[in-house]
């Protein structure tokens, strides 16, 4: 049975990327369910009628709903262990998880003042001293990965897996944001735009048309 995924709008939904780049760049076959957000009670009821949390992503296998895109990621690791999302080392293992629910729990401030919009013309804001402290944190976390595992493959672990599909929506906020990144920072970012399912991901996005207009305040 063809594995759903619920996703909102490619060009705004950075939690529908997540699970969406697990599932596209380990060659998993899914359908995908596009339903855009913020358009009124007929499109919310759609998503309640996949997840009672009301919110994209959702993906469904049979008669198992998972929500959220870090627990999708995780049944998707389960499910298809062939795919390696996460590293078959142990420690190894415990670094991508804790950096991944890092980036799921926090954050906020990068979030807020950096919005994804795939469509926004790129250039500079001002950003507050906490946005500012989440941008350190992000660079100190990939290069640490980097300079630990980068002689395995070229993403945060070697080969593509979870933990960069959790960051993989940073890496559209520092372009569109043009934020200054450290080199061994932007060789990361180069690899993970280079890669096909983001390629695609990033494609579709800019062809919708769609446009809410409080994501595009900033």
């Amino acid at each position: 049975m063809t594995l759903k995924l619920v996703i909102g709008n490619k060009n705004y939904s950075s939690w529908s990327m997540r699970p969406w780049l697990a599932l596209r760049a380990n060659n998993i076959e899914f359908e995908e369910i596009f339903v855009p957000l913020y358009t009124g009670p007929e499109d919310k009821q759609r998503i309640l009628d996949f997840t009672p949390s009301g919110k994209v992503p959702a993906l469904v296998d049979g008669d198992v709903t998972v929500w959220d895109s870090l627990a999708i990621v995780e049944y998707v690791a389960e499910r298809f262990p062939q795919a390696g999302l996460w590293p078959e080392d142990r420690a190894r293992r415990a670094h991508a998880r804790s950096i991944s629910a890092e980036m799921h729990s926090g954050f906020s401030a990068l979030r807020n003042e950096c919005g994804m919009n795939l469509h926004r013309p790129i250039r500079a804001i001002t950003l507050s001293a906490d946005a500012r402290a989440d941008v350190a944190r992000v660079q100190q976390i990939w290069m640490e990965c980097r300079e630990r595992y980068g002689k395995l493959g070229p993403f945060l672990f070697g080969s593509f897996g979870a933990a960069d599909a959790m960051f993989a929506p940073v890496v559209h906020r520092f372009r569109t944001y043009a934020i200054q990144v450290e080199p061994e920072v932007q060789v990361y970012m180069e690899s993970m735009m280079a890669l096909p399912a983001f390629r695609e991901w990033t494609r579709a996005g800019l062809a919708e048309t769609l446009i809410v207009e409080k994501f595009e305040e900033a």
